[in-house]
């Protein structure tokens, strides 16, 4: 399997890689299915991060007797150096393992630099001097804050929502980042799920020889499209990229892209799923969504309280309550024009 070194550092990382986000989903030896499949498949960089629930522990129940073989990455969402030490501790723990290759800042929204009030910097540079992680990381849902990690200088990787859908801005951070050989770390490769055709995605990150995509996989069938896209990679040609710019033309505008940031709701709605239903409609088979169940889970967001949490907590900056609104409006117009032709 094809290896990059990832920015300054000297790690040489599989350039098709394991996002671990979904895998707290599935029970703990599904995720050992899968994890195994895949480091025997080939790939060696897994991340994951403290925030995403178990999926620590699965790395460490499936991988921990080929630790020296991988390359594993995790994130901290503390607030203060406590809370990066606890996080830390956690971390190895979970993985068993003594270091963490990449120990990245989570949904930074601004530069972390040293000396500042905070510590959040200086406690990853000491973290750094115990010889407990390898390499500092940052990652960013805000594309100047990304762009302001790869020029600081502080950074060893930047870790970034990154697709064909990406707008030009969100993609001048693969040129930034190479400037200053800075990793970057691409994930959303497929928008949360809404890009149905995973071989634009692969052929189009592929192109940029300094950007390693970390791919959700929940699903065994997931991984195996993958891994066969590494062994034979499609080439970014004309009607590829025809197919991008439909892609394009389809998911222009505000769209919530799954990330589950939003969670818990109050009012118990599915915000990831909710916020997005007008392109699941029409571009996933729309008949699953056609049902009493689906129904009631959509009119469940009359019941939202605008307590604002979701909006506060949307890492894209969406105004979550609207969008769940407009799709409420859009789904009700479509299942009364489409109920009938569902068999009963």
């Amino acid at each position: 399997m094809k290896k990059i070194r990832l920015g300054r550092t000297d790690l040489m990382v599989t350039k098709t890689s394991f996002g671990a986000l979904p895998i707290q989903r599935v029970d703990f030896d599904y995720a050992k299915l899968l994890l195994r499949k895949a480091y025997e498949g080939g790939m060696n960089y897994f991340d994951t991060a403290r925030m995403y629930s178990d999926s620590e522990e699965k790395i460490g129940y499936s991988l921990a007797d080929v630790r020296d073989k991988i390359i594993i990455s995790t994130k901290t969402h503390a607030k203060d150096p406590k809370g990066i030490e606890d996080h830390l501790h956690t971390s190895l723990t979970n993985m068993k393992t003594d270091h963490i290759d990449i120990y990245q800042l989570h949904l930074a929204k601004q530069v972390y630099r040293p000396g500042e009030e905070d510590g959040l910097y200086d406690a990853m540079v000491k973290a750094k001097e115990q010889g407990k992680i390898g390499y500092i990381g940052l990652t960013a849902h805000s594309v100047d804050v990304a762009l302001g990690a790869a020029r600081s200088g502080l950074y060893d990787t930047v870790q970034f929502p990154l697709n064909h859908l990406s707008s030009p801005k969100d993609l001048s951070l693969i040129e930034e980042a190479k400037k200053n050989d800075v990793g970057i770390i691409a994930m959303k490769g497929l928008s949360g799920g809404l890009i149905t055709n995973a071989s634009l995605s692969f052929a189009f990150l592929r192109q940029f020889d300094n950007v390693v995509p970390i791919w959700g996989i929940q699903w065994e069938h997931e991984l195996d499209e993958f891994l066969e896209l590494e062994k034979n990679p499609p080439e970014l040609d004309e009607k590829m990229k025809a197919a991008i710019q439909k892609d394009q033309e389809e998911l222009s505008g505000e769209f919530c892209r799954s990330c589950g940031y939003c969670l818990p709701c109050p009012a118990d709605i599915d915000i990831p799923q909710a916020a997005r239903m007008m392109f699941l409609l029409r571009r996933m088979p729309w008949q699953v969504y056609i049902t009493p169940e689906w129904k009631a889970k959509m009119e469940k967001i009359r019941d939202c309280i605008n307590c604002g949490a979701c909006k506060s907590r949307c890492p894209y900056g969406l105004n979550t309550p609207e969008l769940l609104k407009k799709n409420l409006e859009d789904y009700e117009q479509f299942y009364a024009e489409h109920a009938h032709l569902v068999e009963k």
